[in-house]
């Protein structure tokens, strides 16, 4: 389906704030309560086609019968506070975190507890150069024996996959892996260890829509490497990308029958979570949300902006869990075999923007960063499961 392109502009913003007014888009703010999606055009009650024939059933708005519910929050307390704009969370063999803050380039080791020592570089970030950014964070399958972390990041003139080594109190070894990914506003920035054992990040059209069907471009892309930063074996076109048409992606998780998800920033009107599957092309800029065009896929489920722009994804307890900075709430989406359950929103405006959330290893509980609260004013959230 084509959609005619005039960004959020100030028009839009005006409907959107009159429907607000009237009733129409509101979720009543809650702490700990849930607040689920209403009906109408990104309601949960309609059903959606499984994406170009995968599954043998059509999506469901419902938990299968044969399926236990999935767990849910059940209470939020802050871990650490003072930050600004924690970006990404990754997790080291030993139960501590490793937190990235996206402007200042500084990267922590966080205990469970909340207590944070600065990871010190060598040579500092500034390799990254002017006007650097750091993004997505990801700790090598194999870091007792490799000692490597790999990070995203905006260099002065694109933006870089690359490799450090971190001996437990600093990193060194900056080695650059993937380059020339264009940048812009629109970056993407998640890099994610799956469970094959490669390395997946998804990258932004760099504010070019066009390039996002470009197969040949890095950009609009979710990429899937080596740790030396080449083509996964399998990968469906040879090269790193492994599935194309994306606008903004900025989570990845697995669930545990093995399949990938993806979280997706629109631009207008509808912001995705996407089952992605290798050599799909999933439609921007020709779709942006529902999507019926021949050879693309259209999202397992779609926001509007006032409550997604969705930023981080994990799955756990037979659920995936949403991050969403302007709809500033945590959604819960249940899985299962054939599709997925009703969307549910908890703390909706209680926490502010909230950029990613991860499992706590070996704990019923997650990590949950806010984003842009202030100068040393966001917070790392835990959330109780029960």
């Amino acid at each position: 389906m084509s959609i005619v392109r005039t960004g959020r502009t100030a028009v839009a913003r005006a409907v959107i704030a009159v429907a607000a007014a009237a009733g129409l888009l509101a979720v009543p703010a809650a702490t700990g309560h849930a607040t689920p999606w209403p009906g109408g055009p990104d309601g949960p009650g309609r059903a959606v086609p499984w994406p170009d024939g995968f599954g043998p059933a059509p999506w469901s708005a419902e938990p299968a019968p044969s399926e236990p519910r999935a767990s849910a929050p059940s209470g939020v307390k802050t871990v650490s506070s003072g930050w600004n704009i924690p970006w990404g969370v990754n997790w080291l063999p030993d139960g501590t975190a490793l937190i990235n803050e996206r402007d200042s380039l500084k990267l922590y080791r966080v205990t469970r507890s909340g207590a944070r020592s600065e990871v010190k570089a060598e040579p500092h970030i500034a390799a990254f150069g002017s006007g650097a950014s750091l993004l997505g964070i990801a700790v090598s399958p194999n870091w007792s024996r490799d000692h490597h972390i790999f990070v995203y990041h905006g260099a002065k003139n694109d933006c870089r996959i690359a490799r450090l080594t971190f001996d437990g109190s600093r990193i060194s070894d900056y080695t650059p892996l993937v380059t020339g990914i264009k940048r812009g506003l629109h970056n993407g920035g998640r890099i994610k260890f799956g469970p094959d054992g490669y390395l997946y990040a998804t990258t932004g059209d760099a504010d070019e829509p066009r390039i996002a069907q470009d197969k040949k471009s890095l950009n609009g892309k979710i990429l899937r490497m080596t740790k030396a930063g080449k083509p996964a074996p399998g990968n469906p076109f040879g090269t790193l990308v492994y599935s194309y048409g994306h606008r903004n992606p900025e989570g990845l998780t697995w669930d545990d029958r093995g399949r990938l998800w993806e979280t997706e920033i629109g631009e207008a009107t509808h912001d995705e979570l996407n089952l992605v599957k290798p050599g799909r092309n999933y439609g921007w800029p020709t779709c942006e949300g529902p999507c019926s065009t021949a050879g693309m896929t259209a999202p397992a489920h779609h926001w509007h902006p006032s409550r997604g722009v969705p930023s981080g994804l994990v799955y756990t307890d037979g659920a995936l869990y949403v991050a969403a900075l302007r709809g500033q709430r945590l959604w819960r989406i249940p899985v299962h075999a054939t599709g997925i359950g009703t969307p549910v929103a908890y703390y909706a405006d209680t926490y502010g923007r909230l950029r990613d959330v991860v499992k706590v290893p070996g704990e019923r509980a997650l990590w949950v960063t806010t984003d842009k609260a202030g100068k040393n004013a966001d917070k790392v959230l835990e959330v109780k499961l029960r």
